[in-house]
């Protein structure tokens, strides 16, 4: 394995740089740092794929990344045999800068290996994505987006057969024929352009985003109720400068809704998101022209999907007028009682319904469910694990899911996705703001009743931001220190019990090992409280930084708050 230095040397050398690329490299040549944190290790390829900043080196994206990832992808495919490269693999990017040129660099590298590419002719959603993979019975999919990081960021996102996130031994796979070859002579690639001449690969657009809008409305359950307020109700709507400009309004539309008001600002696509500092609808800041625009037009209701439109946030006004957010978790509870309820008055809902979101969501979802005969379960944090259970479900023939979410804001329903989609969330939400006008309730007004209903909840995600070689490192330090010193007590609250999701350990505090978690694999730790809180840690996959995810239950709001405030000051401590 090379040093970092002689990595840097290897790229400097390489004929396959362009004039700009070697410039780029070459003025960082006394900057030992720099070239530290560019060519210290390869991007990690996990079951996301990868993700970094655009530049040029080894732990970075650009298109000598993206022939490489690919050209190891192609490989993992054609392994599977020559019915698997004949159904081929879904090409799409988002917004981002790089997109296209990213997204039709992959598309020659797997038509020079023999795999038919399907391509869209523009950006579109991630949910859309995994949609054409099933639609079209392709074996794999592929999405160039970082998501909803900063401008500086690219991604490469991947999914196998059933439409979800690549499972974890084709991912291996990849990351293995990556491991073994070199970077700038390992693949084949051709011309694009002759590539679409020959058929070799089929560039798609509106004929999938027809289909793929006939599934979103499908899952409206009560119509009605939007029709019934529709001459009055009022949505703004930002895509964030990303791929839900088009389809988002568009279902918002056949939903019934007669007065969607989208910020024109931010309906440009641009990747370089000039009105905001982060595209992220978890962050109330960017919603800030949503909000003045909300004001002159006096909505109801504001929608905000990120770059890639696969995560939603949400605003509302409160008792002063003032627009506030429904958090991830908020969101994902108001849902799961509204498809509840709502399937139950039409008679749409299954036998055996089941209902799921990740470990580290709000504990108020296994009440709801409970409540109302719905089956319950976690999972790990990722959509993947969700599509699994499901699959799961569907194999065994013991459940029928009707909701999935997890805090971070992503939603999924429907048989059609198999990732969190904000295009069909999307009207959803809306179709439940409606119906709660009806009623003349709020979605704020509405949360509060499911408080008196089934008990006070709050929950709050601390992000412990660790950039760069030494974030690495300071983050593993952090994991394996916790887990083998586990805290006695957090926030002045008792430990009772340790859940070590890596080996699947339970661990009651005084007596040691005493029992196995249902799953096991993922590096979270997750402390249960004697008060009935919960205290969880765990690296992000995709961002130099460690979560920390405080789930509170108490006998009202400011009780929970009291707790959140406790623990906040024990998690920034475990930062420092």
């Amino acid at each position: 394995m090379r040093s970092f230095m002689e990595e840097y040397q290897h790229w400097l050398d390489s004929p396959a740089l362009s004039e700009s690329e070697w410039a780029e490299l070459n003025a960082i040549r006394e900057d030992e740092k720099e070239i530290r944190e560019r060519f210290f290790a390869p991007l990690e390829f996990g079951t996301a794929g990868l993700r970094g900043t655009m530049k040029t080196g080894l732990h970075n994206m650009n298109v000598h990344i993206i022939r490489h990832a690919t050209q190891a992808f192609a490989d993992v495919i054609s392994a599977e045999g020559e019915t698997a490269r004949q159904k081929g693999i879904v090409i799409a990017h988002d917004c981002r800068l790089n997109g296209r040129q990213y997204a039709e660099e992959a598309a020659a590298v797997m038509a020079a290996n023999g795999i038919y590419v399907r391509i869209f002719d523009a950006l579109r959603p991630t949910p859309e994505l995994s949609f054409a993979v099933r639609y079209y019975g392709a074996t794999a999919g592929l999405n160039i987006t970082a998501s909803h990081n900063p401008k500086e960021y690219n991604g490469y996102k991947v999914y196998w057969s059933d439409g979800a996130q690549l499972p974890p031994q084709h991912a291996d796979a990849i990351a293995a024929r990556m491991a073994e070859t070199d970077i700038f002579t390992c693949y084949k690639t051709c011309d694009y352009a002759k590539a679409v001449e020959d058929g070799k690969i089929t560039v798609i657009g509106v004929e999938t985003d027809e289909a793929f809008l006939e599934k979103v409305m499908g899952q409206a359950i009560n119509p009605e109720a939007v029709r019934a307020v529709a001459d009055e109700f009022r949505i703004v709507y930002t895509p964030f400068h990303g791929c839900g400009y088009k389809l988002v309004p568009e279902a918002l539309k056949r939903l019934g809704m007669k007065h969607v008001f989208p910020v024109p600002e931010q309906m440009v696509i641009d990747g370089s998101f000039p009105t905001v500092v982060s595209p992220n609808p978890e962050n109330p800041e960017g919603f800030y022209l949503a909000v003045d625009l909300a004001k002159k037009v006096d909505s109801d209701l504001i929608i905000g999907t990120d770059p890639d439109s696969d995560r939603v946030g949400t605003m509302v006004r409160d008792e002063n007028g003032e627009y506030v957010t429904i958090t991830g978790n908020q969101m994902g509870v108001l849902l799961l009682d509204y498809i509840i309820q709502a399937r139950k008055t039409t008679g749409t809902m299954p036998p055996s319904p089941g209902a799921m979101c990740s470990l580290v969501s709000t504990q108020m979802a296994r009440a709801v469910s409970e409540a109302n005969g719905v089956h319950f379960e976690d999972t790990f944090t990722g959509f993947k694990f969700m599509a699994e259970r499901v699959a799961a479900w569907e194999a065994a023939g013991s459940y029928q899911y009707i909701f999935a979410f997890e805090e971070s804001y992503g939603y999924m329903v429907g048989d059609y996705v198999r990732d969190k989609d904000a295009v069909t969330a999307s009207m959803l939400i809306a179709e439940m703001a409606a119906w709660y006008h009806a009623k003349g309730m709020t979605l704020l007004e509405a949360l509060n009743a499911l408080f008196e209903k089934y008990g006070y909840y709050a929950e709050k995600t601390l992000n412990l931001v660790m950039p760069g070689v030494d974030g690495i490192e300071k983050m593993a330090l952090l994991m394996k220190m916790t887990r083998e010193e586990p805290p006695e007590q957090i926030g002045g609250e008792r430990v009772i019990r340790m859940r070590d999701y890596l080996d699947g350990s339970i661990h009651v505090m005084g007596l040691g090992k005493v029992d196995k978690t249902p799953y096991a694999g993922a590096n979270v730790l997750y402390f249960e409280l004697a008060d009935g809180c919960s205290f969880i840690v765990r690296p992000s996959g995709t961002e130099p930084k460690v979560k920390v995810y405080l789930l509170a239950r108490g006998s009202s709001r400011e009780d929970c708050a009291a707790k959140l405030e406790r623990y906040t000051s024990y998690a920034e401590e475990l930062g420092k």
